[in-house]
């Protein structure tokens, strides 16, 4: 069983001159139905059962199976087609190779997977090595902002496990950190300038409140760290207050990231952002502040002793000569959202740089590495 290596560096190219940008990120970008449409008469080519998936209105995933015997245990090899914005790049869409590295938006993030888990299922589908469990590569929408794809092929398709092949630099990746948007507003009274005894500045108060803020962040990077992913932090993303300069600001609205690693907690993260504003408030009775959390991701772990873990590392170490080693992440991935539907994940992918930046690029025999590494995985999973 042998991955095509020019049919995947050949695939791969194809998919980054397809403009996949991500439509919420920047209106009237195309989405994912191109490529959707590639992938699945590519995937349909290769022998598999291809179904596309549609939770909004051009926002596209596609799955396709390599169906088991039965009996067996089965698997699914996750990719994001979607990217973010091209403002700034050279060459956005050429696929071009120099020096062993393949140029494009997506290219490392994640098109070179993509065609990774395409080359694995198709090299395994050619293979006739017989498999019990069921492979699914899902090629889905929106990672890059609110996971639509991934959410709702999680209510259509469980496997018993996943590999969500973000790039890796060819390493196990068993953890990565989750992420609140919390928006907090602090109200005061509006008065011309004028009037000092009229007006509450609201700024002023949320200045109060972001030197609480400040301390908080200060003492969450002092905590001991995660083993793997390091301390949580959090910081002042957005703020916005007043309306005039003559007026005194009735409302000041402050917008924080707070990043979390395994074993904190929404209600968790929210409490201490409470305590803050009850810390104000007996301070100053007058002091009118609220929280709420409008958007949250969980972080995600896995243990090393999981048996997709052992499968995945016997596979790569045969592949690539040496045991592969585990890290964490910063980054947010959609193998949170596959462990928490239950299903036993772990994240592994080819090596690049360049995700969000002027210049990306992904190596082009760590894709080829990281297909064969998949397939030989599905393989021994699947079998």
């Amino acid at each position: 069983m042998h991955v095509d290596r020019d049919d995947l560096l050949r695939t791969l190219a194809e998919l980054v001159r397809i403009n996949s940008i991500n439509p919420t990120l920047v209106p009237g970008a195309p989405g994912e139905r191109e490529i959707a449409a590639y992938v699945a008469r590519w995937l349909t080519e290769a022998g598999l059962e291809v179904l596309t998936h549609e939770p909004e209105p051009g926002r596209t995933s596609v799955t396709g199976r390599l169906r088991g015997s039965g009996g067996g245990k089965s698997l699914m090899l996750n990719a994001h087609m979607d990217t973010v914005d091209v403002v700034g790049m050279s060459e956005p869409f050429s696929g071009a190779i120099r020096g062993g590295k393949l140029f494009g938006r997506g290219a490392y993030d994640m098109k070179g997977s993509l065609a990774a888990c395409m080359a694995a299922a198709k090299a395994l589908a050619r293979s006739g090595v017989p498999l019990k469990g069921d492979l699914v590569v899902a090629g889905v929408a929106d990672e890059e902002y609110g996971s639509l794809g991934t959410a709702d092929i999680l209510t259509r398709i469980r496997t018993d496990a996943a590999i969500v092949t973000e790039p890796t630099s060819l390493r196990l990746c068993r953890a990565h950190k989750g992420y609140l948007w919390i928006e907090v507003e602090v109200l005061g009274r509006a008065a011309h300038g004028s009037r000092f005894e009229q007006g509450v500045d609201a700024n002023m108060r949320m200045g109060r409140f972001l030197g609480a803020l400040d301390r908080l962040e200060r003492e969450l990077r002092g905590r001991p760290p995660h083993p793997l992913v390091g301390p949580p932090s959090l910081h002042a993303a957005l703020l916005e207050g007043g309306s005039s300069l003559s007026t005194y600001a009735a409302r000041s609205l402050l917008k924080i990231e707070r990043r979390t690693v395994p074993g904190e907690t929404e209600s968790g993260a929210m409490a201490e952002i409470e305590h803050l504003l009850t810390a104000l408030r007996k301070e100053d009775p007058a002091f009118e502040g609220q929280a709420r959390a409008f958007f949250v991701r969980e972080s995600f772990e896995v243990p090393p002793d999981a048996g997709i873990v052992r499968t995945l590392e016997r596979s790569a170490t045969h592949v690539l000569g040496s045991p592969p080693s585990h890290f964490g992440d910063t980054p947010w991935m959609d193998s949170a959202l596959t462990a928490a539907a239950g299903i036993e994940t772990v994240v592994f992918g080819p090596h690049g740089a360049g995700a969000h930046a002027d210049e990306e690029w992904v190596d082009v025999e760590s894709v080829v590495q990281a297909a064969d590494v998949l397939a030989e995985t599905a393989r021994d999973w699947c079998a």
